[in-house]
């Protein structure tokens, strides 16, 4: 399994001869807006353009609702891909070859099955404001098992998830400690502490943080989860990717 960094919480994943990309996040630095007053600040450009990326066989977004998980140039993207794994509101909102996957459903590419699964990006009761969200877990006959964890807040979700899962090889955590005006600045994701709880409810055997750098509202960056994993004992899980960069993991 091969694990590219792009930058933000964008990733591609190559399994089993197939293509994966997270939230596409390609636009250059600067001012974003998600809805009309609430601008999100972009700090770097991303690693690789879309077109270093090419075309995969299925874009995993967890939502369409905040630039910084789909930004101007990612929603392009998002327009000419093949197929788009999304949220059912998002699906409506998107159109075009994008499909919605409510918790629990699942849709096979090939031999990989991709199943949706819960995500709260926020605070209990967030959903009405930040809107709907989904994570994804990946697997297949002697395939790796691969859990994309979108913009969730929640170790409660997590447990969930953990307790579906009889092994898992790859998390991809989307961190950072995300925070706004929202909440009174309650994180939106993942703290570096939550983050390596998570990876211990999870079990998992490897750990690549996203969502950690970026953007100005992200509270926390890959320093801040080095540090949480180390002190929690899991420093030899975790792959601290630099955007651009590629690892082959399990």
């Amino acid at each position: 399994m091969k694990v590219t960094y792009v930058g933000g919480p964008t990733v591609l994943l190559e399994i089993a001869g197939k293509r994966f990309l997270t939230d596409p996040t390609f636009s250059p630095a600067g001012v974003h807006e998600t809805t009309p007053g609430r601008p999100l600040t972009k700090t770097e450009d991303p690693g690789l353009s879309a077109d270093e990326v090419g075309p995969v066989d299925a874009v995993l977004l967890s939502h369409d609702q905040h630039a910084d998980n789909l930004d101007p140039a990612g929603r392009e993207y998002v327009e000419r891909a093949l197929l788009t794994l999304t949220t059912p509101s998002g699906a409506r909102r998107l159109g075009g070859t994008a499909q919605g996957l409510a918790p629990w459903h699942q849709l096979h590419i090939g031999p990989v099955a991709v199943t949706a699964v819960p995500a709260q990006h926020g605070p209990k009761g967030s959903e009405e404001i930040t809107g709907e969200v989904v994570g994804f877990v990946l697997t297949g006959k002697d395939l790796p098992t691969v859990y994309v964890s979108g913009d969730n807040a929640s170790l409660d979700v997590v447990r969930e998830i953990s307790r579906r899962l009889r092994k898992l090889d790859l998390a991809v955590l989307f961190a950072g400690a995300a925070r706004t005006s929202l909440f009174d600045g309650a994180p939106l994701t993942l703290t570096s502490e939550d983050a390596a709880e998570a990876a211990q409810v999870l079990r998992a055997r490897n750990i690549v943080p996203v969502h950690t750098r970026g953007w100005g509202h992200f509270s926390e960056g890959p320093d801040e989860v080095r540090k949480a994993f180390a002190g929690a004992g899991l420093g030899d899980r975790l792959h601290v990717l630099e955007p651009g960069e590629s690892a082959v993991i399990g």
